[in-house]
């Protein structure tokens, strides 16, 4: 068991360390809550970046200062409206401990408040809310960023692992997907059709967070306004298209992400208008007239990207995705699937919706 008291001291905190805890379960990143001087509430957010998929956390971490000193230069209160970053006592913004794992730390955000998910239509306008306040306060940061996670959100790439895994059939499943194996290849020119127009420029680049679900994002627990988005690691340079389309996967979906009653998934239009609404609010008249056309194909793009990373893990004999039973990747697959139809199936509502809205 690691001194984790030990570890937040290798940092520039202000006060003496009386204690951790921890928070929360991660999937990625264990995060610990530091508190100073026998305070009830904490000072600061402890957390061991994950390097393997984070394979290089320096530069992660440069991003994410420098997006924030960005933040914080164009918001009344720097200390709530965006992450601090606090560096080690080296001036590094991240530690690396004696086993080689990474840790960083950042200021508690006190008086604030999150929601671990969002279901009702309410708390979609909030998520889409946050997410447009975040893209308009780095509408204007014009550097590159590293590359966090190779190709991510790229279907050029991801057809290269697809086109590879259907070569390779390593669990023998290839003969029995004929149908599966159709949906994604009928589908392949569109998807790189839209690709393209970001690779020429066409599509512009951004700032995207590439984590938007809305615990990603605090509120003021007072009066329950937007502070501010959170959780920064996955932060790189690309389309914001894949911002709103993964929103969109997940915040529009009736059913679960691998839902086996399948009359259950589809998309919710009164979700779409939600969450869409929140964010033409504040992104309305930010976006270039290309960013509008495809907005509500975003959701497709990135709903179909899923079916096919789902499908390309069964077809590999599940070596990615942490399954429950074997058939779990195809249940996914399948899912997703129909949440991708329905989605095809109201695209002209859903552009005749933002069309009057932006």
């Amino acid at each position: 068991m690691k001194d984790l008291n030990k570890i937040a001291a290798q940092f520039a905190i202000e006060g003496e360390i009386s204690s951790t805890k921890p928070l929360g379960e991660g999937f990625i990143n264990d995060t610990y809550l530091v508190f100073v001087n026998g305070e009830s509430e904490p000072a600061y957010i402890l957390q061991r970046k994950n390097h393997i998929v984070f394979p290089d956390v320096p530069a992660m971490m440069d991003n994410i200062k420098r997006v924030t000193e960005h933040i914080k230069a164009k918001v009344s209160d720097p200390l709530r409206g965006t992450l601090t970053v606090i560096p080690a006592k080296d001036g590094k913004l991240y530690y690396k401990d004696e086993d080689g794992s990474y840790w960083a730390v950042c200021l508690f955000i006190k008086g604030s408040k999150s929601y671990d998910r969002a279901d009702t239509a309410e708390l979609a306008y909030q998520g889409g809310l946050g997410l447009g306040c975040f893209h308009k306060l780095v509408s204007d940061f014009n550097e590159p960023l590293h590359e966090t996670i190779k190709g991510f959100h790229n279907i050029r790439w991801r057809f290269q692992q697809w086109d590879e895994a259907l070569a390779k059939d390593a669990a023998g499943r290839v003969a029995s997907l004929g149908e599966e194996i159709s949906w994604i290849e009928s589908r392949r020119a569109q998807m790189l059709e839209f690709w393209e127009k970001y690779e020429k420029g066409i599509i512009p680049t951004r700032v995207t967070h590439n984590d938007t679900k809305i615990s990603n994002f605090l509120f003021n627990a007072a009066d329950g306004t937007l502070l501010c988005a959170i959780d920064l690691d996955t932060m790189m340079s690309s389309t914001l298209l894949n911002d709103t389309g993964d929103a969109l996967r997940s915040y529009t979906n009736t059913g679960a992400e691998d839902d086996k009653d399948l009359s259950k998934v589809g998309m919710s239009m009164e979700m779409f208008k939600a969450y869409m609404g929140g964010y033409l609010s504040v992104m309305g008249k930010e976006l270039t007239p290309v960013e509008k056309e495809y907005l509500a194909f975003s959701g497709l793009y990135i709903t179909y990207e899923q079916v096919l990373r789902f499908l390309m893990d069964y077809i590999d004999g599940d070596t990615y995705y942490k399954t429950a039973y074997p058939e779990h990747n195809l249940v996914r697959t399948h899912a997703q699937y129909k949440l991708l139809t329905s989605m095809e199936q109201q695209l002209d509502q859903m552009n005749g919706f933002i069309a009057e809205q932006a």
